[in-house]
């Protein structure tokens, strides 16, 4: 079957552009091996998230009683927690799957590998067509030294996220590898629940990502709902029901009843045949350009698989790009402005760069910070734990926040299309804020410098 555009993958990336692309008169063909929305959907930032809400309402409830609203009580139902983000993901899913019968549009089921550079077969049909874009995704990264020699998925002691979203029962002793977003946002969930958790980390702050002070902030005010963390401490083994590690030249074991390995992800190019098609890649993904092309024209890569930005609307928005290069439109997607959330409780979020960054390669900035105990809102919220840090350049420009507290990825997510615009800092102070919200945090971060 000869079409104008194959997209291997219907996460996000593969979805959106897929239906972009049509609306744009383009023939469509979509090939996905598993579920229609990709990781995000089904296994990833969604069900994460139905967690992280039966999680703040737990929190809330727990707090309750500083409200005015004494003797509340409620029982954990985490079957009923469990089947609500199934419900969820299903809803979203079937709306993915109505995209794809769209017209335009030819959803295909099955494994797509590659047998010519614009060549791939998928359900035993062969489909060619002058532009392919790769959008497979990544899975969770287990380290070898975890696994023992010869061994199975079946024969493992400890589980993925994606296992972990599987779970059917409650966990006692819940004991997390890796402290980055998918481990910090289990952490926090899962200590809500009542399970006492433990988070193992090789580096010497969670969130590498997350400006060192923020992170810092974030970890104390998670730590202070019951998780234990390790910090810059190297697992040596994962046995049935412990974790050992180095830390400080000493050896200790915790003991869980489920440990979750969240060390990071890898791209999946295995069955691809990316070698029949010319592609290059690499352990980090496939090399693609700015445009997101590989080496091979008119073949491009697109989210997790390129390993740019492991982020769902990263994805989206690279995918869109490469839509509008096909068919000739210009855009001003910035794709160097990338925020980013994490759904602990109090949230974080992020975009651009971090003063930490700034120091490290001797950018020449200014840093305001505001704290939520300072904002009304705030404390009329019951929210008053978190900081704002709002960086510039050394003409005033925007070029990063860095946040933890009520609503950070709202908040970010303002900052973001102002750094879009080129925005500076005094054009922010003299912008209206509207009197009592959390977002007056972010004006008196700019008057503050």
């Amino acid at each position: 079957m000869k079409t104008d555009l194959i997209i291997i993958g219907s996460g996000p990336g593969g979805y959106r552009a897929a239906e972009y692309a049509a609306k744009q008169g383009l023939q469509v063909v979509v090939i996905e091996a598993e579920d229609a929305g990709g990781t995000c959907l089904n296994r990833g930032c969604i069900p994460t998230k139905t967690l992280c809400r039966s999680a703040e309402v737990i929190d809330t409830l727990k707090d309750a009683e500083a409200l005015g609203l004494g003797g509340l009580q409620y029982s954990l139902d985490f079957a009923r927690i469990m089947a609500r983000q199934t419900e969820v993901v299903a809803g979203l899913r079937s709306g993915v799957e109505f995209l794809m019968s769209q017209p335009g549009i030819t959803f295909v089921r099955g494994k797509a590998s590659f047998t010519a550079p614009k060549t791939v077969v998928a359900a035993g049909e062969e489909y060619t067509a002058p532009n392919i874009i790769i959008a497979t995704g990544a899975r969770p990264k287990i380290p070898a030294a975890f696994l023992p020699a010869n061994s199975s998925s079946a024969s493992r002691t400890f589980l993925t996220s994606d296992e972990l979203l599987r779970i059917d029962h409650l966990s006692a002793r819940l004991c997390i590898i890796g402290a980055g977003v998918i481990g910090m946002e289990f952490a926090s969930a899962f200590s809500s629940f009542g399970s006492e958790v433990t988070v193992v980390e090789y580096l010497k702050e969670c969130l590498p990502a997350l400006d060192s002070d923020v992170a810092a902030r974030l970890r104390k005010a998670v730590a202070r709902k019951g998780v234990t963390f390790f910090m810059q401490s190297a697992v040596t083994s994962v046995a049935d029901g412990s974790v050992t590690f180095e830390r400080k030249g000493k050896s200790q074991t915790i003991e869980a009843d489920t440990v979750l390995v969240a060390t990071g992800r890898t791209p999946n190019v295995e069955e691809l045949n990316l070698e029949a098609a010319g592609v290059q890649y690499d352990a980090k993904g496939i090399v693609t350009d700015d445009n997101m092309q590989t080496n091979v024209e008119g073949v491009y890569a697109i989210g997790d698989v390129n390993a740019r930005c492991m982020l769902a609307h990263a994805a989206t928005m690279q995918g869109l790009h490469v839509v509008n290069r096909m068919v000739g439109r210009t855009d001003d997607i910035r794709l160097d402005i990338m925020p980013q959330a994490v759904f602990t409780n109090p949230e974080a979020a992020s975009v651009g760069v971090s003063e930490d960054y700034c120091k490290n390669n001797n950018i020449d900035y200014r840093c305001g910070r505001a704290l939520f105990r300072a904002n009304g809102k705030a404390l009329a919220m019951g929210e008053a734990e978190g900081l704002l840090k709002l960086l510039t350049d050394a003409g005033g420009r925007i070029i990063g926040c860095h946040v933890y507290g009520a609503h950070a990825a709202d908040i970010v997510q303002t900052v973001s299309a102002l750094m879009c615009r080129d925005t500076t800092v005094c054009q922010l102070k003299d912008m209206v804020h509207t009197h009592p919200t959390i977002g007056e945090i972010l004006q008196d971060a700019a008057l503050a410098m």
